[in-house]
C-alpha cells in the first residue's frame, strides 16, 4: 500500500471455540428479529437511539466520507405531518386514492400475505422515527460539494447496524420506504443534496402485536450461501 498514516489495528483474540459460540449466539439474537407493525407508545431513553446511531456511524464507507444523516423525529405534530405525507403516497401505490395502483400485480400479490394497506399508524404512535439520509456530497466535511462514493452500499450497512444495536437493546424496529420520500428532506430540514433512504420505526412493541406467518419462512444456509 502507498505510505499513509496508521494505528494499530486492534481486536480481541479469541480462540476457534470462543469464535463459534459467539458467531452462534449473534446469529440466534438475530433469529428473534422481527419487523414490527404494532407499537406502544412507552418511552424509550434517548441515550438508546443515540447509542445506536453512534454504532451505526462505524459502518464501512467509500473513502471513510460517512456519507450518511440520521434525523430522529420524537415530536408529535412532525410525526404527524410524516405519517399523512406517507400515506398519502401509499394510497397512490396501493391504489386506494382511487386511481389506478402505481404498484404492479405482482408487487401487490407479493405483498398479500403481509397484509400491508395504505394505513400506517405506527408512524405516529412509536416514540421515534429515525429518518435516514444519504448524502451523495458533502464529504467527511459535509460541505455539499465533495463528491462521495458508494453511498447506497455504506448508508444500507450503517441501517442494519443500527437495527442490530436497537434489536440487541430490547426494542421493535420497522423500516418504511414510501415512494417517493422527499417529503422528508423538507420535514425533516435536510439540504437537497441528502436524499433519503428509509425510515426506521422503533419502540416497544404493543402487548397484542402479531407477525404474518408468512415472515417466519426463511431461506435455508444451502439457498443463500455458496462455498467455491
Amino acid at each position: 500500500m502507498k505510505p499513509h498514516q496508521t494505528v494499530r489495528y486492534s481486536l480481541p483474540l479469541l480462540d476457534d471455540r470462543d469464535s463459534i459460540a459467539r458467531a452462534r449466539t449473534m446469529r440466534d439474537r438475530l433469529k428473534q428479529r422481527r419487523t414490527c407493525r404494532y407499537f406502544s407508545d412507552e418511552p424509550v431513553p434517548r441515550e438508546v437511539i443515540e447509542a445506536a446511531i453512534e454504532a451505526a456511524g462505524t459502518a464501512p464507507n467509500g473513502a471513510n466520507h460517512q456519507p450518511w444523516h440520521f434525523a430522529v423525529v420524537a415530536s408529535a405534530d412532525k410525526k404527524r405531518a410524516i405519517r399523512q405525507a406517507a400515506e398519502a403516497e401509499e394510497r397512490r401505490f396501493y391504489g386506494a386514492d382511487g386511481g389506478d395502483p402505481k404498484a404492479s400485480e405482482d408487487w401487490l400479490a407479493a405483498l398479500s400475505d403481509l397484509g400491508t394497506d395504505a394505513d400506517k399508524p405506527f408512524l405516529e404512535t412509536a416514540p421515534y422515527l429515525i429518518v435516514v439520509f444519504a448524502q451523495r456530497k458533502g464529504g467527511i466535511e459535509e460541505d455539499g460539494e465533495t463528491q462521495n462514493y458508494y453511498v447506497t452500499e455504506s448508508v444500507g450497512i450503517a441501517c442494519g447496524m443500527l437495527i442490530t444495536t436497537l434489536h440487541e437493546a430490547g426494542l421493535a424496529t420497522l423500516t418504511h420506504t414510501p415512494s417517493p420520500m422527499g417529503f422528508l428532506r423538507a420535514a425533516c430540514g435536510r439540504p437537497e443534496w441528502e436524499k433519503p433512504l428509509m425510515i426506521v420505526v422503533v419502540g416497544h412493541p404493543s402487548a397484542d402485536a402479531t407477525v404474518p406467518a408468512k415472515a417466519l419462512a426463511k431461506k435455508p444456509l444451502g439457498r443463500i450461501s455458496s462455498w467455491l
